[in-house]
């Protein structure tokens, strides 16, 4: 199992087969798909598709979102970290975006802003990247802030599916 980043708080490490029960009671909540386009799963078979799918990231991009844990009890409290996407948002493709998503039971604790801001150290620091972009939706007051608290800065308003988006950029300075 490999580490990434470690926070006074949290270790993000490799996301592992063994996760799927975690995945399935993070992404079968309706609640935490609120501002995610309301597709919660509803199997483990798609609980454990989705971990394959980022376990295949680390093979094909060198990266994906990598499991929260919280150091005072070991427990799976959610996912954040860079992906690569090669799908376009906002007229972009082929970058590397900034996300997060947690159980309910850790909303509002800031685990979100402390796992974006060793991210984007992780992604300047060990991947040198010049850039990592982030987006949420105009209603996600929570997200909107943690990207801000980890440095990206506002560019514009976008659509995404029918629903706006803020679209936040970082630059690494040189």
């Amino acid at each position: 199992m490999q580490i990434f980043a470690e926070t006074e708080r949290l270790i993000l490490r490799e996301l592992l087969p063994s996760d799927e029960q975690a995945m399935f009671e993070l992404d079968s909540d309706r609640d935490v798909h609120r501002y995610l386009g309301n597709k919660p799963i509803t199997t483990m078979q798609q609980a454990r598709d989705m971990i394959g799918h980022v376990r295949q990231q680390y093979v094909t991009n060198g990266i994906g979102r990598w499991v929260v844990i919280e150091k005072a009890t070991g427990e799976f409290i959610g996912w954040a970290g860079l992906k690569f996407m090669t799908e376009t948002r906002n007229g972009h493709s082929n970058f590397y975006d900034l996300g997060y998503r947690f159980i309910k039971h850790y909303w509002g604790k800031c685990y979100a802003t402390e796992a974006a801001i060793a991210s984007v150290k992780y992604g300047f620091e060990v991947l040198k990247l010049k850039e990592m972009y982030g987006m949420a939706d105009v209603d996600n007051i929570a997200s909107n802030k943690a990207l801000q608290k980890a440095g990206l800065k506002f560019v514009e308003e976008f659509e995404h599916d029918g629903v706006k988006h803020n679209w936040y950029k970082v630059t690494r300075d040189f």
